[in-house]
């Protein structure tokens, strides 16, 4: 009997992390010694390099993507009577942050092609209680950006970009993150960008706003124990600033490599379209960091089941709607979502990852070929 391949990683944190390893245990030890574990001189520093990386005025890192939405929401003034527009097919976060400050989200159809939110079905979301438009940078590449920001101004919207697995990615002159009124995204550890553990940040030009969301961040306080605004504890970890300023330098490089790996597998599997693989498409006027490589496959669990038989992984970004979800059916007003559903059906990811090989991808490629017969 012929042994079982070692498993191809689907991510691979450990690999990144011995190539700054010298940097990185520095820069914990440094932390460890000056003791300022909470909101210490690193998180300043890492927030001015975030926002000199995305090309805008202020930056504050956060204890989560998750909060970072929390708190611009609540500095917008978002809850009660509200409601938000976003895609229907995302991580529930982008829905669950909408629902905890007591606003309903309002899910709309995707793109088929991008996955990101239909521009040209928002319209048709509106009412006289929409707030807030949240276009979610799915699998790494922005939204139409331009086109939702023209709409948010004709309506007298605030628009919060999700960008959670876009961070950085380029959109015309700007990057996902900076690309509204305000911009979400999380350093969850498989980000392209993450920290180790949870951490998050937001992004903004708006001076007043930003003050505003400092002050949530820190439980609504404008001065030691003298509080002016309902907030949460959405502090940051300094351990995690520490880990992310080298991890930070070393992400232009990443996101090449990102590009070069899934710019590889779509050469590699373009043959199989033909056998109803359909390969991830980026607009011409953007890039993507390729959070996920996700293709659209009929028969998934076959197509799974047969990776898995050749020791690759796959993971399915996401399995439903977020208005299929059981805690949300009541919570949400959800026009249809075709294009949604479909998504859920079809969609699953392969491993990418920036310290790759074309050992590594060759043997996801082969797998799928054999999956196919081809």
């Amino acid at each position: 009997m012929t042994n079982k391949p070692s498993p191809v990683p689907f991510i691979d944190l450990k690999a990144q992390y011995q190539a700054l390893k010298p940097e990185i245990d520095a820069n914990i030890q440094k932390v460890l010694d000056h003791g300022q574990f909470v909101m210490g001189p690193e998180v300043d520093e890492l927030e001015k390099k975030l926002a000199q990386y995305l090309g805008c005025k202020q930056a504050l890192a956060c204890s989560s993507g998750t909060d970072a939405a929390i708190i611009a929401m609540m500095a917008l003034g978002i809850g009660p009577g509200d409601e938000v527009i976003m895609p229907g097919f995302s991580f529930i976060a982008t829905a669950e942050t909408v629902v905890l400050v007591g606003a309903k989200p309002v899910l709309v159809d995707i793109d088929p092609h991008t996955y990101n939110i239909d521009i040209h079905q928002i319209e048709a979301g509106l009412s006289e209680k929409t707030r807030a438009i949240v276009p979610v940078g799915l699998y790494g590449q922005a939204a139409d950006m331009d086109e939702i920001n023209a709409l948010a101004k004709k309506y007298n919207l605030h628009v919060i970009e999700d960008a959670a697995q876009s961070f950085g990615a380029p959109y015309k002159s700007g990057k996902s993150g900076a690309l509204s009124l305000v911009g979400c995204t999380s350093f969850f550890p498989a980000k392209p960008l993450g920290c180790y553990g949870d951490g998050g940040a937001i992004f903004t030009n708006d001076d007043s706003l930003a003050e505003a969301m400092k002050e949530i961040r820190v439980h609504g306080q404008k001065s030691r124990y003298y509080h002016t605004r309902i907030g949460v504890n959405g502090r940051f970890d300094t351990l995690q600033a520490a880990i992310m300023l080298p991890k930070l330098e070393r992400f232009g490089w990443e996101v090449e490599q990102r590009e070069k790996w899934a710019r590889r597998y779509s050469e590699k599997l373009a043959p199989l379209s033909s056998e109803g693989l359909v390969l991830p498409f980026v607009k011409e006027d953007r890039a993507s960091v390729w959070a996920q490589y996700s293709l659209r496959v009929p028969g998934r669990e076959t197509f799974q089941k047969t990776l898995a038989e050749h020791s690759v992984p796959t993971s399915v970004h996401y399995p439903s709607t977020m208005a299929d979800q059981p805690a949300y059916r009541e919570r949400v007003r959800a026009l249809p979502l075709p294009e949604s559903e479909r998504a859920a059906r079809e969609v699953v990811s392969l491993p990418i990852y920036p310290d790759m090989t074309e050992e590594i991808q060759d043997r996801v490629v082969a797998a799928i070929f054999k999956h196919f017969g081809a």
